[in-house]
Order: structure tokens, then sequence, then C-alpha cells
């Protein structure tokens, strides 16, 4: 096998690994099915081991295949960090894909892509948004933009920025229902428990403190639903400044107890482990802590 062809093996094995799909990687890669099960039989083949387990269904790695996955994938971004170096151009090819939640993709990210993209033409970037916290390894991600403290991890990770924590309610919920003066005012008020604040929530106005066990009768499990029924006059919600911004810049909701501090909301950008993040990945983020610096 040539040089040439031993890379683009390599790279056609490192997404069969992460999509665990022929076919998903044909797609992405612009090949055929059986080309993508060619390629794989042969750097088979070619190492004298198999790389993975095929069924009907999916396609998994072997233990052999889980190891080579885990020395190739250093040597394959070493290879893409050398020639971006040498090209010395600034320029950015292939595939950044980003893990991030359809909230912050949708109010956040996606209005900050037309720069980003017009500054490296050769670039595709794939969103993969999802509302569950997803594995790096497993789903092939380059860069994972997360909320909150991180878990102890052997990935890297790099504050993005940090949001401030706010109650926020419609003008018409607090016309009808009253405005709460303080913490302890909230529990005469219908609570909207979203995806984020739990429910203790703590505040604290110079040198006071609060704390504040909140219950409601709607629970939702996403910002946008959170949002959107405070919209509706449903209730109070605690959300972050990034999760309501176009709403309150808008009208529909207005904030509660401005005067109190309720903490603040960190994001992170995770790069995966075990080898350098990808120079497309960290101009992305470096991008985004511009935006929210501003």
């Amino acid at each position: 096998m040539l040089m040439s062809d031993r890379l683009s093996a390599l790279r056609v094995f490192v997404r069969i690994a992460r999509s665990g799909s022929f076919s998903k990687t044909g797609q992405e890669l612009g090949l055929s099915q059986p080309s993508v099960s060619r390629i794989a039989a042969d750097l088979e083949k070619e190492v004298g081991a198999a790389l993975f387990t095929r069924t009907t269904r999916a396609v998994s790695l072997t233990e052999a295949g889980q190891d080579y996955l885990a020395r190739i994938e250093p040597i394959l971004a070493a290879l893409e960090e050398a020639d971006h170096a040498v090209r010395g151009t600034g320029e950015l090819r292939g595939l950044l894909r980003v893990a991030v939640s359809s909230s912050l993709a949708v109010r956040e990210i996606v209005p900050q892509l037309p720069v980003f993209m017009e500054r490296y033409p050769a670039l595709r970037v794939e969103l993969m948004m999802s509302d569950q916290r997803q594995d790096l390894v497993q789903e092939g991600a380059d860069v994972a933009l997360r909320f909150g403290v991180l878990p102890d991890s052997t990935a890297t990770a790099r504050r993005v920025a940090v949001s401030p924590r706010m109650l926020v309610a419609a003008p018409a919920y607090l016309t009808k229902h009253g405005t709460p003066g303080t913490p302890a005012d909230l529990s005469e008020h219908a609570m909207i428990l979203g995806p984020t604040g739990g429910r203790t929530w703590e505040f604290r106005q110079g040198g006071r403190s609060a704390s504040v066990r909140v219950d409601g009768r709607l629970l939702v499990s996403l910002n946008e639903a959170a949002i959107a029924a405070a919209v509706a006059g449903l209730g109070i919600v605690q959300t972050s400044r990034w999760g309501c911004r176009a709403e309150l810049d808008g009208g529909a909701l207005t904030r509660v107890l401005p005067d109190w501090d309720a903490g603040q909301l960190e994001l992170h950008a995770v790069f995966p482990a075990a080898h350098a993040a990808k120079p497309s990945a960290r101009s992305f983020v470096e991008h985004l802590m511009q935006h929210f610096a501003v």
C-alpha cells in the first residue's frame, strides 16, 4: 500500500471507528459503502490483525482496533498540525466536528458561523447538536462545548466564557401575580424547573445570602421549552443570559430579583484526550471567546 493510500486508509479507519458504520463513513467522505468496506479490509490485511467486529447492525472495534486507534489518532493529528504550520497561511481545511447543545447552537453559535466560515472557505463544519452530554471519543467530536463544572477527566478543557444566571418571567405574569422582592417571596410563585439551576437556588446580595428550595408544577428538560413556558406566562424560570438574551432584549421576558446575584454558568471547550487539539478546533474556540468577550 502506497504511503498516500495508507494515510487515506487510516483516516477512513478513524471515521469508521467513530461512526460505527461503513455507510455513514462513506456519506461523510464521499465514498461508496463497498469502497469503505474494501479499504477497511485492506488495512486489516496490511496490519495483520482484525480491527473491526462486523454485524448486520453496526461495526465496532476489536481490542486490537481500540489499541490501534489510540496510537493512530495522535499521529494523524500531528500530521494535520504540521501541514497547517508549513502552509503558513492560516488556512484551515477538512471537517470540524463540534458537539454542542441545541439551544446554545441556535442562539449563540450559529450566528457566529458566517464570519468564521468566510475566513476559512476550505473548512467544513458539522454541528453535532444534542442536549445529552456526548462522548467525544465515541461521537468523533473535535471539540465539545459544555456547561457547568466539569467532572474529573483526562480530556483537555478551556474556559470559553461565563454567563450570569438569572430569573426571568413574562411581564404579563408579573402583572397578574406580583413581582417578588426577595428570594423568600419565590415560594408564593409558580416556578418552571428547567435544565439548569436544580431545586435549590442560591442568592447573594452584598454580605447577605439566601438559599431557596423551589418546586413547580412544570418540569422541562430543554432550555427552549423552559423559555417558551415563561414567555407563555406559566411562571418564573432560572436560566443563563445566553438562554434568554433574545426574549429579554425584545421585552417578552423581564428579569426577576435583578439586585440579587444568582451565580454564574461557565462554558468550557473540551478537547479529546490523548492528542493535541486540531488547529481548526482551536481557531473555532478562539473565535467564540472573542465573541463572548464583547
